[in-house]
C-alpha cells in the first residue's frame, strides 16, 4: 500500500494553476472522435487513468488514436468503422467509459464484453442496460445485467421514450448515443438537468439534438464528421483548489481556463452563496464549452443548504464542498444526494468516516450529511479508499492539519488528476 505523509501549510498558497483537462469531455471526445467520419484532433485532452481506459477500448474497437502528451489524434471511420474486438474491453475505474460505450455498442452487430476494476464491480449498470434492452440490445451480465462483467450484442435499435428515474448525464448520454444509431426519433426526459457535454460535443461533431426544459429529442440514423476539440479545464479538478484558496488563511489562487458549462458550475454558485471570495474572468464564447480564469482568495464563511436541482450539478464537489463547510460558521446541510452512494466509494459514509479522524464534526444521513462548522482539523492516517476525490479532499485538509496527515492510497489520485501534488505543492512555496 502506497503512503503519503502531508503537512499542514505555514506560509498559505499563492500562485498560478493550469486546470488539466476536462475529464468528462476528453473521454467523449475520444467516443466522438471515433465514431466520427475522419480525423479529429484533441487539444489540452486529460492523460489521466480514466481516460486512457477510453482509448485503451476504442483502439481494441479498431480506432487509430495517436498520443503525444496531451494531444490526440483520432482516425475516425463512422459508426460502421468500430469492428469487433479480440480482447474484452477493460474501463479500469471509469463509470462514465462503460455506461457510454453500452450505448455506443448497443447499435453495433457484434460481440463485446466490458469488465471493469473492483469499484466498477459495485456499480449499478442496470440504469443503462435496462432502457437499452428495450431498444433491442442484447445484454447479460452479473445478476440480469446489474453488475460487470457485461456482454452485449447490439444491432438494430428501436427508437426510445423514456422517462428517467435518476439525474444521470451518464446515463442520458448512453441512450442519445444509443439513438443516434436508432430507426426513427428517440426522446429522453431528464429527472433533474445534467452535465449536457454530449449534448454539445454532437452539435460540435455536426449532429442534431433537440433540448426543451428537460426533454431531449434525438433522431436516428446521423452521421458524425470529424471536428477538433480544445478541452477547457475541469471544473472538479478546480474545486479542489477553489476550496484550499478559501478556507487556507492568507491564500491567493488564480486557476486558468477552467470550464464554465452552466451545468457544472453548482460548486461556484454555493461557494458564492457561502461567501467566497471569487473573482471570474469569463473567456469570450469561441469555443463550444465556455472557459475562464478564476481568481479565489481567503475567505469568511457562513453555512448553508445545498439541495435540489443544484445536486446534479455538483455531484463530484460534494467532498470537497464538505470540507469547505467544516470551516464554515454554522451548520450546513446537503440533501438529495443519494447518488454519492453509488459512485466509486459510498461518498456519503467515507466522507464523514474520513474527515471525523481529522476532528470534523460531521454526520451522515440517509441522503447526504449534516456538517457542522468552525472545526479545527488535527492530523492523523487517512484513506482514500480508491476513490480519487476522497484522496484530493484529503490532501486540502491537511493544509488547515495541526499535525501531519498520512494519505494511505494516495495513486487513486491519477484517475483525474496525475499532477496534483506538483501542483499542490508549488502553490505552498
Amino acid at each position: 500500500m502506497e503512503l503519503k505523509e502531508l503537512l499542514p501549510t505555514i506560509n498559505g498558497l499563492k500562485g498560478v494553476i493550469d486546470i488539466p483537462g476536462d475529464k468528462s469531455i476528453s473521454h467523449r471526445s475520444v467516443m466522438f472522435g471515433s465514431i466520427a467520419q475522419g480525423v479529429t484532433k484533441v487539444t489540452n485532452f486529460l492523460p489521466g487513468d480514466d481516460c486512457l481506459s477510453t482509448i485503451s477500448c476504442f483502439r481494441k474497437l479498431g480506432v487509430v488514436i495517436e498520443e503525444n502528451e496531451n494531444e490526440l489524434t483520432i482516425y475516425g471511420n463512422g459508426f460502421d468503422g468500430l469492428k469487433e474486438p479480440d480482447e474484452v474491453l477493460d474501463v479500469g475505474n471509469s463509470g462514465t467509459t462503460i455506461r457510454l460505450l453500452l450505448g455506443i455498442l448497443a447499435g453495433r452487430p457484434f460481440f463485446s464484453t466490458l469488465i471493469g476494476d473492483h469499484s466498477i464491480g459495485k456499480r449499478p449498470m442496470t440504469r443503462v442496460t435496462e432502457p437499452l434492452r428495450s431498444m433491442g440490445a442484447q445484454i447479460d451480465g452479473r445478476k440480469d445485467g446489474e453488475f460487470t462483467p457485461l456482454s452485449i450484442r447490439g444491432g438494430h435499435l428501436n427508437p426510445i421514450h423514456y422517462q428517467m428515474p435518476v439525474a444521470s448525464a451518464q446515463v442520458k448520454s448512453a441512450l442519445i448515443l444509443a439513438g443516434l444509431q436508432a430507426e426513427g426519433e428517440s426522446i429522453i426526459i431528464e429527472k433533474a438537468e445534467s452535465r449536457d457535454h454530449t449534448e454539445r460535443m454532437i452539435r460540435k461533431f455536426g449532429g442534431e439534438v433537440q433540448k426543451n426544459n428537460r426533454t431531449i429529442t434525438v433522431k436516428g440514423g446521423q452521421k458524425l464528421i470529424a471536428s477538433d476539440v480544445l478541452v477547457p479545464g475541469d471544473i472538479s479538478s478546480a474545486a479542489f483548489f477553489l476550496v484550499a484558496g478559501a478556507i487556507v488563511p492568507d491564500s491567493e489562487i488564480v486557476l486558468k481556463n477552467v470550464g464554465l458549462n452552466p451545468t457544472r458550475t453548482g460548486i461556484i454558485e454555493i461557494m458564492n452563496k457561502m461567501g467566497a471570495n471569487l473573482e471570474i474572468y469569463q473567456e469570450e464564447a469561441s469555443s463550444f464549452e465556455p472557459a475562464g480564469d478564476i481568481t479565489v482568495k481567503t475567505s469568511s464563511l457562513r453555512g448553508t443548504v445545498i439541495e435540489g436541482d443544484v445536486i446534479p450539478r455538483l455531484i463530484d464537489e460534494i467532498p470537497i464542498i464538505a470540507l469547505l463547510a467544516t470551516q464554515a460558521e454554522g451548520t450546513t446541510i446537503i440533501k438529495d444526494a443519494s447518488e454519492l452512494k453509488v459512485k466509486e466509494t459510498n461518498r456519503i459514509d467515507t466522507v464523514v468516516q474520513e474527515l471525523t479522524k481529522l476532528g470534523a464534526s460531521i454526520e451522515a444521513t440517509d441522503d447526504g450529511m449534516i456538517i457542522h462548522g468552525g472545526s479545527t482539523l488535527t492530523g492523523g492516517t487517512v484513506s482514500s479508499h480508491g476513490d480519487h476525490r476522497i484522496g484530493m479532499m484529503l490532501a486540502i485538509a491537511s493544509l488547515l492539519c495541526k499535525d501531519k496527515v498520512v494519505l494511505e492510497n494516495p495513486e487513486a489520485i491519477s484517475v483525474s488528476y496525475p499532477n496534483f501534488f506538483n501542483h499542490l505543492n508549488r502553490l505552498k512555496k
